[in-house]
């Protein structure tokens, strides 16, 4: 969350809102807020989910603990899914990567192209053309 919060400008530029929900209680989400430099920071809504039924809607919660796993949902202006990562406890994530799909999302959208592996905005996409696939 508080990487998030270190680049929730750039998600901004991007016309993008962000929500960060998670199972703790909302007095846990204030005390965390109160208490934490870096969550102190954080400029978007935090959501309690103690009954579970965000998480299970985006198949987020770790049953045997009873918390959400870390998971970070695209969803695009119709409310359909683009993108979802789920990374292990023990990996935390890689909020530039977040910003790199939306940015290729938006791309796609914008251009009809594609974009390949390590793209990065600024470099070409790819012609969509099934007469290309393999030749990238």
């Amino acid at each position: 969350m508080a990487a998030v919060a270190a680049v929730h400008e750039h998600f901004k530029a991007l016309n993008t809102q962000v929500l960060a929900i998670s199972t703790d209680s909302v007095y846990a989400h204030k005390v965390f807020t109160e208490t934490s430099p870096s969550a102190a920071k954080v400029q978007y809504p935090l959501l309690s989910d103690r009954t579970h039924a965000i998480c299970r809607a985006y198949r987020g919660l770790n049953e045997k603990v009873g918390a959400a796993f870390r998971v970070t949902v695209i969803i695009d202006q119709e409310g359909k899914i683009c993108a979802k990562f789920v990374n292990p406890p023990e990996v935390g994530r890689n909020v530039y990567e977040i910003l790199r799909v939306i940015q290729g999302i938006q791309y796609g959208r914008k251009t009809g192209e594609g974009v390949p592996a390590n793209w990065v905005p600024g470099t070409p996409g790819i012609k969509r053309d099934v007469n290309m696939i393999g030749k990238y």
